[in-house]
């Protein structure tokens, strides 16, 4: 059934917000409206509530509803919130993504079902029955390294012709794959909104028609990647280049942490620098994840001061 919800349009950068913690291994509700608003007023054009680099999977459901209202509160409306709704199967997904909604998402982002081994007509009918239920627009999230399953170009834009995705995050790595879905869903009338995550590219994936991009590294730098878009949008993919690679340089700080698991290295390394430049209190991850050692921890500080992050950027 056709869903007739008026989607906003997610376009720009649209961090998935970090979830800051307490020493204790609560959430710091305080830090998180701080990074907020750090966000906003650096010039984000929407907010991507748990995701990935917000350690959903971590959180539980009380949880996951207490940091969207941290975030829908602290950003008061000034730009459009997506929020995860990241579980098994589609009954529990509902669930969750309709208390997401009472809590003021604009949006919900969900995969395809999580463990169960399903056919491409069967993940068709899971995205089916959630946005039946949902008083909300429904987002695919593409990240087979996470689900073990790739979204088929086919069944995304079938969803779309029927009105029941409005957008896709694309974190499928697969460049060639992305490619030819902004192709496609150009002849097609371009029914979805195209997000890349895959953050080291950016300049190319917006050169092939994103319409924005997800990064979680705006967590750190913010600034970079608004001014990578900025010049995307003006035409001008040499300066956009010359900001990706920046932007670059300054990632390396997430490969520091040798030796821990993705998470521990990508967000644990975002953590360390978001406290270095005073955007959280604590960089502590959620309870079950190894945290940095000292060694790890200095030289990702390093690569920080060494590549200008070392400080808050000064505000206007």
């Amino acid at each position: 059934m056709t869903q007739s919800h008026t989607s906003p349009r997610f376009t720009g950068v649209v961090p998935p917000v970090v979830t800051p913690f307490t020493p204790e291994g609560e959430v710091d509700h305080e830090s998180l409206a701080g990074v907020v608003e750090m966000l906003i007023t650096g010039g984000v054009a929407g907010l991507f509530a748990l995701g990935s680099t917000g350690e959903t999977a971590y959180l539980t459901e009380a949880q996951r509803v207490a940091v969207l209202e941290t975030i829908v509160r602290a950003n008061a409306g000034r730009v459009p919130v997506i929020a995860g709704a990241i579980e098994l199967t589609a009954p529990r997904i509902i669930e969750t993504a309709q208390k997401l909604v009472a809590a003021g998402a604009d949006a919900i982002v969900t995969t395809a079902p999580l463990y169960t081994l399903n056919s491409q007509a069967e993940i068709g009918r899971h995205f089916r029955l959630i946005a039946a239920a949902i008083d909300a627009p429904l987002w695919a999230y593409d990240v087979p390294v996470r689900v073990h399953t790739k979204l088929s170009i086919e069944l995304l834009l079938d969803l779309a012709a029927d009105g029941v995705i409005h957008g896709l995050k694309d974190s499928s790595g697969d460049d060639v794959a992305f490619r030819r879905l902004v192709a496609a869903n150009r002849a097609a009338g371009s029914p979805l909104q195209l997000l890349t995550g895959h953050e080291l590219v950016v300049d190319a994936m917006l050169l092939a028609g994103a319409d924005g991009v997800v990064p979680g590294f705006a967590n750190v730098d913010v600034e970079g990647y608004v001014r990578l878009f900025e010049a995307a949008a003006r035409g001008d993919f040499d300066a956009a280049r010359d900001a990706q690679e920046r932007l670059n340089e300054r990632f390396e700080l997430v490969f520091a942490p040798r030796g821990y698991s993705g998470d521990a290295m990508g967000v644990g390394a975002f953590k360390v620098a978001m406290q270095a430049r005073g955007f959280i209190a604590h960089a502590g991850m959620a309870v079950t994840v190894e945290p940095l050692a000292a060694d790890a921890i200095a030289e990702v500080r390093a690569i920080a001061e060494r590549t200008g992050l070392a400080a808050a950027p000064a505000r206007a």
